[in-house]
């Protein structure tokens, strides 16, 4: 995969955002086991609303993934694959994915409804405290992304930048 290039994802994929973060974090921190492998994991920053209609979610749009800059280095350093969300990444967050071979996806922000339609199957599996910000184990089907940094460097963001420069 390279930066620019728009993919179907199909497979499991975890919700999680600044509150599991933390979370998770402080189970690290702790030694403990985390609520999913993080080894080959992708992490949704979102916070799917309730299903209705049939449909196992409402709105399930991406959050600003700088707010996990913080957090990503070393669940990379632990394997994590790909990380979903949208917007620019810091420059240690792009040097970690290159370190570690992994992929930063990004997701139209405004089209969570769009973004639901793939999700064909979500459940609730940590901190039921966090509400929508609680982990959930989604399954998606041909989930619409854009490679924003690819495990290179390429930066869509930062090529972007370059290019409308005077």
């Amino acid at each position: 995969m390279r930066a620019g290039d728009r993919v179907l994802l199909t497979g499991t994929v975890y919700t999680s955002r600044d509150q599991a973060h933390m979370a998770i974090f402080r189970l690290l921190d702790a030694g403990e086991r985390t609520p999913f492998e993080i080894k080959d994991a992708v992490i949704y920053y979102a916070g799917p609303t309730p299903g209705h209609d049939g449909m196992p979610t409402g709105a399930c749009g991406p959050t600003t993934s700088s707010r996990m800059d913080a957090f990503t280095p070393r669940l990379l350093d632990l394997g994590l694959a790909a990380m979903i969300g949208k917007g620019l990444r810091s420059d240690d967050v792009r040097d970690s994915i290159v370190k570690n071979g992994a992929v930063y996806l990004c997701a139209v922000g405004g089209a969570g409804a769009l973004v639901a339609r793939s999700i064909k199957e979500m459940e609730e599996i940590a901190f039921p405290e966090l509400g929508c910000e609680s982990v959930k184990r989604l399954y998606v089907e041909k989930m619409p992304l854009t490679v924003g940094i690819d495990p290179t460097g390429g930066d869509i963001f930062r090529q972007g930048i370059e290019q409308y420069k005077m």
